[in-house]
């Protein structure tokens, strides 16, 4: 175990349908890191995961929600796929103000396969260069983004990565950018 993330705190924004995979192995790698991570959501409780968004995954416990957090509060901000989560994020007032703020603070932001929908509603996909899952490409391009297809994008305090293919890739980024940021 490191501890390059020692006295970092991340949030992972996440709901109901959230990609399993894509919240735990970042989380983990965070957690093995040294930094310390809190689940923030729409609502108190519990969220449940899936696999391939249709497999029900289990569930995981809500740390927060996102309206009675700052961003102040953190270092960084993950936001895993899964098309029922990121879709449920993108109408949700709190979740996107919140997204809207971390962008502009400077810190950065992770988003993974469906995730980058945040993004766009956010409103700070214009002139920034990402990646995602192949079905939100054209999303991206109408918000005025460019667009690559590579595990890994970093654009300025923006990581974006295509699907959960390229997690350990894009764990091992997050990580070393949370620990610059």
């Amino acid at each position: 175990m490191s501890d390059v993330l020692a006295g970092k705190r991340i949030a992972f924004l996440a709901t109901n349908g959230v990609e399993r995979r894509e919240l735990a192995e970042p989380r983990a790698a965070v957690d093995d890191a040294g930094g310390r991570t809190e689940l923030v959501s729409l609502e108190s409780g519990s969220i449940d995961a899936r696999n391939h968004d249709l497999e029900e995954a289990g569930e995981f416990t809500v740390d927060r929600r996102v309206a009675d957090v700052e961003v102040a509060e953190f270092d960084g901000l993950v936001i895993p796929g899964g098309t029922v989560n990121a879709d449920k994020l993108r109408i949700d007032g709190a979740a996107i103000a919140f997204v809207r703020d971390f962008v502009e603070s400077g810190k950065p932001v992770a988003v993974i396969c469906h995730a980058p929908w945040t993004l766009i509603e956010a409103g700070v996909a214009k002139g920034r260069t990402l990646t995602s899952y192949p079905s939100l490409r054209t999303d991206l391009r109408n918000a005025g983004a460019d667009v690559a297809d590579e595990e890994v994008v970093v654009d300025g305090n923006l990581i974006s990565s295509r699907s959960p293919d390229d997690l350990p890739a894009f764990c091992r980024e997050i990580v070393e950018r949370f620990a610059a940021g």
